[in-house]
């Protein structure tokens, strides 16, 4: 994992009435983009809402999608992220530009402590320019996938992906360069 993305805990039995009204507030813009038609006014509003405008130009994002601190992502943009993409985004996530995350992608960078699980271990995710998250993968916390690097459908990713290379598998290992 990347020596540049330090662990920071959260304890969720301290959150804020802010935190928790914010939370809720997300939940519902998820909810309600994912019932809003795409391609609509009110569609890239409830995205810039959910996302804090922290999302690029020319991305497209399909429904369902399912979002946990939304405001903790960064998408550049040319991104693509097909259906039922999962963030769990305490720790924080980079989508960089041109990057094409696949259907039933998981981008996780919080988990629970393994003795006090109320408390969150949080590493930041970060997906390079031009990569591609094949359909199903899960990428884990502290985890970055270098530019225009693949990783194959299904894989589960729990350390760095260097840039030009395809990993694939549980856990992902190198099966060779991009040419």
């Amino acid at each position: 994992m990347s020596d540049n993305f330090k662990e920071f805990r959260v304890d969720t039995r301290q959150t804020t009435p802010e935190e928790f009204a914010k939370g809720k507030r997300q939940a519902q813009l998820v909810f309600e983009l994912n019932h809003t038609m795409p391609f609509t006014d009110k569609y890239n509003e409830l995205v810039q809402e959910l996302f804090k405008g922290h999302i690029g130009n020319n991305v497209m994002l399909n429904a369902p999608l399912t979002c946990v601190c939304a405001d903790m992502v960064n998408i550049g943009n040319n991104v693509v992220i097909m259906n039922n993409c999962l963030m769990m985004a305490r720790g924080g996530i980079t989508i960089e530009d041109g990057a094409m995350i696949a259907a039933n992608v998981q981008l996780i960078s919080n988990n629970h402590d393994l003795h006090e699980r109320a408390i969150l271990t949080c590493k930041p995710v970060h997906i390079g320019k031009k990569a591609w998250i094949g359909a199903g993968a899960t990428i884990l916390p502290g985890v970055t996938v270098g530019e225009n690097a693949v990783v194959g459908a299904g894989s589960v990713v729990t350390k760095d992906v260097a840039a030009n290379t395809i990993v694939a598998g549980n856990p992902a290992r190198f099966i060779k360069n991009v040419e």
